[in-house]
């Protein structure tokens, strides 16, 4: 692409161009997530669900998975009173946890199917009554501009702390073996011990739809990052797979919880 050079030989960026681009981008996240905030129509494209049917027979399919992981955060604190909720892709579909239901008791059958456009594929089974998670505007925000295969979110007690002991709009840590286990996605690799790990802090708001505006800001800003803080609230963890995902996640909490019990002892 040409670009125009000044006097001094400095590049002029076609600025134009560049908001243009990046407002159609958002345009695009936005549509999407009016869709699924405001649209209650069941969409049954053909061939669109079959794979659907035999998960009873797959225990890595993302209906088993969810409630699964879900069990497992609230039985560390982190999933309680209804609170948080995780969605993973399979293919073209996602699918996500229900709203205000007892995350430890979650079935196979009680998950929403959407397409990537936000359309509802699938209801919860059974006949089952439940609300489609508040955070699913914000998965698939994340979804888009990561292509990830997972996203978490939870109220763990120690990504709130980690918040509270972070005066700035970021936590950082270095010098710790855990670190190794966190992906860094510009350079398609993970950190190495001695380098800094910074994950970007949002205040938190009224409800989960008000926070997308600044998730998309930080995660345009901070193309590194697999994890967003939110103050006095929680977090939102997402991988390439469930795999990557649930491992960052425990990583993350042992970083917040090192970092937590450092300023306790003065470290």
């Amino acid at each position: 692409m040409m670009m125009e050079v000044d006097k001094n030989g400095d590049q002029i960026v076609d600025g134009i161009n560049q908001e243009h681009r990046r407002r159609k981008r958002t345009r695009g996240l936005e549509d999407n997530m009016e869709t699924v905030e405001n649209s209650n129509k069941i969409v049954h494209p053909s061939n669109e669900i079959n794979e659907d049917n035999n998960y009873q027979n797959d225990p890595e399919h993302p209906r088993n998975l969810i409630p699964e992981i879900c069990r497992m955060c609230y039985n560390q604190e982190a999933m309680t009173g209804s609170g948080g909720a995780i969605s993973m892709r399979k293919n073209d579909k996602i699918y996500v946890a229900p709203s205000g239901v007892q995350k430890e008791r979650l079935q196979p059958e009680d998950m929403f199917v959407l397409n990537r456009h936000g359309d509802t594929l699938k209801q919860p089974l059974n006949g089952k009554i439940c609300r489609m998670s508040q955070c699913t505007p914000l998965f698939l925000t994340i979804y888009q501009l990561r292509d990830s295969g997972c996203v978490m979110h939870t109220h763990s007690k120690r990504a709130v702390l980690a918040t509270m002991i972070s005066p700035g709009n970021e936590f950082r840590i270095a010098n710790q073996q855990m670190i190794k286990g966190i992906y860094k996605r510009t350079e398609g690799r993970n950190y190495k011990f001695g380098e800094q790990l910074i994950i970007p802090i949002i205040e938190n708001t009224a409800t989960d739809l008000e926070l997308k505006d600044n998730l998309l800001k930080v995660m345009e800003k901070y193309p590194d990052t697999c994890c967003i803080l939110i103050r006095r609230h929680g977090l939102y963890v997402w991988g390439t797979t469930w795999q990557q995902a649930k491992l960052m996640y425990e990583c993350y909490e042992y970083l917040f919880d090192i970092a937590i019990q450092a300023k306790m002892l003065g470290l």
